[in-house]
């Protein structure tokens, strides 16, 4: 079966957060399962510098009024097809802002231009490929199933990954005549959206499937709470809807190999932990003792909760705690946790950007990943956190709840407990998850069967890419 997925990034060849990992994980994953896929990704300039050998495949004279190419071109394992399109995507800054993270004004008509490339190659295939059902990640590329359900691809099975529903791609009404789709696309049933257009909200009613990263996040967003304006919209659709939760690039996240840590540990052999926390406090300054070494590996942003995160430090400090942070986001987020190191020197350290390298050594050297967020599709860092022996503090909201047993009384007498879980998502409840983790850490053995549990689960690909093949298969004109 072949399979095209549309993505705005991918992993390792750029990487914003979890949809990367999902888009760069999930095709090897499907491999055994029958499948092969071929992902449309944007030709930022990092894309075009790690692709080495490509062939075009299909040109545009006009794409939105600018020329443009699709290459093809395999990286690893990944099979490529890379939109060539300098006036969209040759520019400094990440994949949707500048250097100083400004979107671009423009990032309506730049993913207009992926995904009406996606809807061509599903109708017309590449060099005698032709996909037999397309995949699109949010509202990036969401456009592709509206172009396809307008256009001559109106047959070819079509799925939506909701990846995050707050980021929707809504933009005005004057859109819609540049964007080429028929008169009858404007209305509650397509691309309309409270008076203007929503490139996500078009690719949800277009779909024949939608799936959300976890289960516990698909049923939140069919509540005014978490469904962000679409909720009404989702609960029509509830029989297409789909929950299945994020899986571990497990031969990239396995501590017993990773190249980019100080010393390669397992869980029958945690002491190599140690080699690690060293090089972490070293890294972020940090006085080198015994006190529970929490971190902070997260866009610094209201949803995370980092807001409630600046109102602990104080009280994580005073409890004997020491913090690293890892993040970029709202800049006035960013200057706090920096003033908070400057203040408690040696106890708190930061650093601001995403450091993937950085990013694995946190992992494997802290005794705790704080993950308080708000609302969270699914979650990637506290799996990680799992996988090497650091307990993940999360709130209880979406993907976290699905993947973390917390530490009560009955599940560490069963030493079930993989980490500390809190509700509801507010300060205070927050205060009271750092000082329970912190008595914990106190118990060595308690706190040392918690890691070697979370170690020991499983979550690899295996089971949630067996879920999407299902799901592919069943979409199918001979499985009707």
């Amino acid at each position: 079966m072949q399979i095209l997925s549309v993505a705005s990034e991918i992993y390792p060849l750029i990487k914003t957060g979890g949809l990367a990992d999902v888009a760069g994980a999930l095709p090897g994953a499907l491999a055994g399962h029958g499948m092969a896929v071929r992902t449309l990704v944007p030709g930022y300039p990092s894309v075009l510098s790690q692709m080495g050998k490509a062939k075009a495949v299909r040109r545009y004279d006009a794409l939105f009024g600018a020329p443009a190419t699709v290459l093809a071109a395999k990286v690893g394992d990944l099979d490529l097809l890379v939109l060539d399109a300098p006036a969209y995507f040759a520019r400094e800054g990440g994949p949707y802002g500048d250097p100083g993270g400004r979107e671009w004004s423009d990032n309506w008509k730049r993913f207009a231009a992926l995904s009406r490339v996606g809807a061509d190659i599903a109708a017309e295939g590449v060099k005698g490929w032709r996909p037999d059902l397309v995949h699109a990640h949010d509202w990036q590329a969401a456009m592709t199933v509206a172009y396809m359900r307008f256009g001559p691809a109106h047959a070819v099975p079509k799925v939506v990954t909701i990846h995050n529903l707050a980021f929707q791609g809504r933009f005005g009404a004057e859109i819609f005549a540049p964007l080429g789709l028929p008169p009858e696309a404007w209305g509650v049933d397509g691309v309309e959206y409270y008076g203007g257009t929503g490139f996500l909200k078009a690719g949800l009613v277009s779909a024949d499937a939608i799936t959300t990263v976890s289960p516990t996040y698909a049923d939140e967003i069919r509540s005014p709470v978490h469904g962000m304006g679409l909720d009404g919209l989702i609960n029509g659709r509830a029989d297409r809807l789909h929950g299945i939760l994020n899986g571990v690039d497990t031969a990239i996240w396995d501590p017993a190999t990773d190249p980019l840590i100080a010393k390669p540990f397992s869980a029958r052999a945690l002491g190599g932990r140690a080699a690690n926390r060293r090089a972490l406090e070293a890294r972020f300054g940090l006085d080198r003792d015994h006190a529970p070494l929490f971190i902070i590996v997260s866009r610094l942003t209201w949803q995370k909760g980092m807001d409630m995160v600046m109102d602990a430090i104080d009280h994580l400090v005073g409890l004997g705690g020491k913090l690293a942070v890892l993040g970029s986001g709202d800049h006035p987020l960013e200057g706090a946790f920096l003033a908070a190191a400057d203040r408690h020197r040696g106890r708190v350290g930061a650093q601001i950007g995403y450091d993937e390298p950085l990013s694995h050594l946190m992992q494997a050297g802290a005794d705790a990943i704080l993950i308080p967020s708000r609302f969270e599709p699914c979650g990637l860092t506290q799996l990680y956190g799992l996988r090497y022996g650091c307990v993940p503090v999360v709130a209880r909201v979406g993907g976290l709840a699905d993947t973390v047993i917390d530490a009560n009384e009955a599940a560490v007498g069963a030493a079930a407990a993989t980490g500390v879980v809190f509700a509801p998502s507010d300060p205070l409840a927050l205060h009271g998850a750092i000082a329970r983790t912190i008595r914990l850490h106190a118990n060595k053995l308690d706190w040392q069967a918690m890691q070697r549990a979370g170690m020991r689960a499983d979550f690899s690909w295996t089971h949630s890419a067996g879920r999407y093949a299902e799901l592919f298969r069943s979409l199918m004109p001979e499985a009707a």
